[in-house]
């Protein structure tokens, strides 16, 4: 069988080095009408019906394109690549440990697990940006701390809360997001949200990388549990579906050491290439706002307003924080 055009490498220049894309013309997004994602109800939503088509090509372009805003976001942390080698349809893994023939410009990073090590890939560079989409990696899930600071991969420097509505009730995600603003206003603590290409939102909160993970996780599964004690009948953090009754899921999970988070500006895996977004607070009352509202055709638009710019450059310490929070518990 001849090679058709979408088997013909393209080039791209990313900063200065020059990546080859394979297959660009590949189909990694197929389009509404083609099953993607069916049968699968966690990746499917109201708005997959208007999916429009994506290649392995588009992907890297906007890799490429969004690299000035989402370099910053993932710059010295781990990452856990999420790859799908046929497109979303398809069967999909999630990657730690960065192979052998990955080329040795691309950084690495060894930090401890349990009986061992394992070496991850660490994004700096808008040419592994491009690489990785070449290798159909089509979402980078970040650790919450550095392994290029002196505190070391032990202390995050972001604390994340998700914000998990029952099916697609965004409703409840913004009301969520107001509650669990006024809280950390309460604790003060600044925080951005910032939506998922999924379903809800992620709140994150700046820190300055004294704490440690089990601190971190601590006060967040706290702060959670005083949000959850003062909106009964709409918050919970209860793990179990079973328990929920319907009302949100505040998970906190994601803040212990070796979990992640989905980078800011990364493509998630699902009909029609949504994008994790940050927003600013004003955004969250627009018309017809859900969390899979930006794709990889308009993510760039969004990420020139600057969203988060309101945000301090250094983030806070959670000592004073968690003074004020044993105050609010009584």
């Amino acid at each position: 069988m001849s090679a058709g055009p979408e088997d013909e490498a393209r080039t791209i220049r990313a900063g200065r080095r020059t990546v080859t894309v394979r297959r660009p013309g590949k189909v990694l997004f197929p389009g509404a009408g083609a099953g993607a994602g069916e049968g699968d109800g966690d990746r499917g939503g109201a708005s997959d019906g208007d999916a429009k088509e994506y290649t392995k090509g588009d992907l890297a372009a906007y890799y490429r394109s969004i690299a000035p805003y989402l370099l910053p976001h993932v710059r010295g942390r781990p990452l856990m690549l999420e790859r799908c080698p046929d497109g979303v349809g398809g069967p999909r893994f999630m990657q730690k440990n960065t192979p052998e023939h990955y080329p040795d410009w691309i950084t690495r990073a060894e930090v401890a697990k349990e009986g061992g090590t394992v070496t991850h890939l660490v994004c700096d560079d808008t040419a592994t940006l491009v690489y990785l989409a070449d290798q159909a990696c089509v979402t980078l899930h970040r650790w919450l701390s550095r392994t290029d600071r002196a505190a070391g991969p032990g202390h995050p420097d972001r604390l994340v809360f998700d914000l998990d509505p029952e099916g697609d009730d965004f409703a409840a995600v913004r009301s969520a997001a107001a509650r669990m603003r006024e809280l950390l206003d309460d604790l003060g603590l600044p925080c951005a949200p910032m939506t998922t290409g999924s379903r809800g939102l992620h709140l994150v909160v700046p820190l300055d990388g004294r704490a440690d993970f089990d601190e971190v996780r601590r006060f967040a599964r706290e702060t959670a549990e005083l949000a959850a004690e003062r909106h009964p009948g709409e918050l919970t953090t209860a793990a179990r579906k079973d328990a929920r009754g319907g009302r949100l899921y505040l998970d906190v999970q994601r803040n212990a050491y070796a979990q992640t988070a989905v980078a800011p500006y990364s493509v998630r895996a699902r009909p029609g290439a949504p994008v994790a977004v940050p927003l600013a607070w004003d955004q969250l009352d627009a018309p017809g706002l859900d969390a899979r509202r930006w794709t990889i055709a308009d993510a760039l638009d969004q990420a020139r307003t600057e969203p988060w710019a309101v945000l301090p450059g250094r983030g806070r310490a959670l000592g004073p924080a968690r003074r004020r929070l044993a105050g609010l518990r009584g």
